[in-house]
């Protein structure tokens, strides 16, 4: 019966299986936890149904699901547009060659995780005690994304990450605490660097421009972000554009630490 011809399968089949489910795999990483998760899971619904009506060859239903499914294109193209940036950034990223980097896109494949060499535990701590003096701060540490199209707006650094000298970084005295400090394994490679600013009204008005700076950067690459308030004097964690809670800096080491596998 022609209808059962889909229970041949070949080896094409189950190679074309894996990588059209890492692909998914990948996309869906990429808008969890932002709004986008929701349109995901419908396109996926859509297309599900989509290649149901055409294995049950119900033409009518299946050339309108396939119509819209052509034209809605150039509308995913709009609605995912960071998400895209993100993932062409990834796949087109100079790091993602090196053994770190290459074993952590497929760190399901391993039975521990590869150990960050950043020295997540000095910056956070750094961090803390520029919110006790109420010191403004604004850090990126930077993953698979290359950050140079923003390190060039400051000046360029090769410094290895100790507490003392983020703090003296962010003195409200010193030449260098104006803009962000970015963090490239355990390296200051850039400071006084201008990062791009996030439009989006979503953001509560008590945040000033060092947090919204912090969203637009992590809009548009997968870098983390720490900033701490001048006002208040809080650490607030930013990654993927959103706001990461947490509960005390040993629990924010810990984030940063699973973060940077």
């Amino acid at each position: 019966m022609d209808f059962l011809n889909f229970l041949e399968f070949k080896i094409t089949d189950f190679i074309d299986i894996i990588l059209v489910a890492a692909l998914l795999y990948y996309i869906y990483k990429l808008v969890k936890g932002t709004v986008a998760i929701n349109i995901f899971i419908g396109i996926v619904i859509i297309w599900a149904l989509w290649k149901l009506t055409e294995l049950l060859q119900m033409k009518m239903i299946s050339s309108m699901v396939g119509g819209f499914m052509n034209i809605g294109l150039i509308a995913l193209i709009i609605v995912f547009q960071q998400e895209i940036r993100k993932f062409l950034l990834m796949i087109g990223s100079t790091n993602f060659a090196t053994k770190r980097n290459f074993v952590r896109h497929f760190k399901f494949l391993k039975q521990e995780a590869l150990p960050s060499i950043t020295n997540v535990t000095a910056i956070v701590s750094a961090c803390e005690k520029m919110g006790v003096s109420k010191t403004g701060a604004l850090i990126v540490i930077e993953r698979n994304s290359p950050l140079d199209f923003v390190k060039s707006t400051g000046d360029q650094m090769n410094i290895e990450i100790t507490q003392p000298i983020l703090e003296s970084i962010f003195f409200k005295n010193s030449p260098l605490h104006d803009g962000a400090a970015i963090i490239q394994d355990n390296y200051i490679t850039a400071t006084r660097v201008i990062l791009p600013v996030s439009n989006d009204r979503n953001i509560p008005l008590r945040f000033g421009l060092r947090h919204r700076a912090a969203v637009g950067i992590t809009e548009k690459t997968d870098a983390l972000c720490l900033v701490v308030s001048e006002e208040t004097g809080a650490i607030s964690y930013i990654k993927n554009g959103e706001f990461v809670p947490f509960k005390g800096t040993t629990q924010l080491t810990s984030l940063i630490e699973k973060d940077l596998e």
